[in-house]
């Protein structure tokens, strides 16, 4: 006859379980129906200005950052031009085309991200998931960027990334989007 696990493989267990239920995320779809409804190409379609900050794991501000994105529809192609400055002076650039597909997805490639990513926007809410290498310590580090953007009732976007190295996240950045005025 078999023998019984005992409590602490059964604690264990639930113990890896849980952990495991928490990996998956939550589902986009479950944003269906939310107002204001974004679409993500409307939104950056011209002037927007942001201003985020990135975290550590144990939520200590690492660096802090501001952003002057141009973006230009035209028909179901959108670019965007992003110029970052850090309060440390340092400056970067990115830029994005984003291809719209049906059913609220979007394909998206930029120079600093292999292959092409994809999102998806449900309601109020856009996600995409990306690999992005990182320069640190001399080296590049590849971490997978699970990145969610939320439009608030009064038009502007908060966005938060978490950056991920082995499922584990080591920081997380926020940023909050206005678009210019006309």
């Amino acid at each position: 006859m078999p023998s019984r696990p005992s409590g602490w493989r059964i604690a264990a267990l639930m113990a890896a379980l849980w952990l495991l239920s928490g990996c998956a995320g939550v589902d986009i779809a479950r944003y269906a129906g939310t107002t204001p409804r974004l679409d993500i190409g409307e939104y950056f379609d011209g002037q927007t200005r942001a201003w985020g900050m990135v975290q550590d794991y144990s939520g200590e501000v690492l660096r802090r950052f501001t952003v002057e994105i141009d973006g230009h529809l035209e028909g179901d192609t959108l670019r965007l031009d992003e110029h970052f400055t850090y309060a440390d002076g340092e400056t970067d650039r990115r830029v994005w085309t984003l291809q719209r597909r049906e059913g609220g997805r979007w394909l998206g490639q930029t120079d600093d991200v292999e292959g092409v990513v994809e999102a998806r926007q449900v309601g109020h809410v856009f996600h995409m998931r990306y690999p992005l290498a990182v320069p640190l310590d001399g080296r590049d580090i590849t971490f997978t960027m699970d990145d969610w953007m939320y439009l608030q009732p009064d038009g502007r976007l908060i966005n938060r990334t978490a950056m991920q190295k082995f499922g584990v996240t080591l920081a997380e950045i926020t940023i909050v989007f206005t678009r210019a005025s006309p």
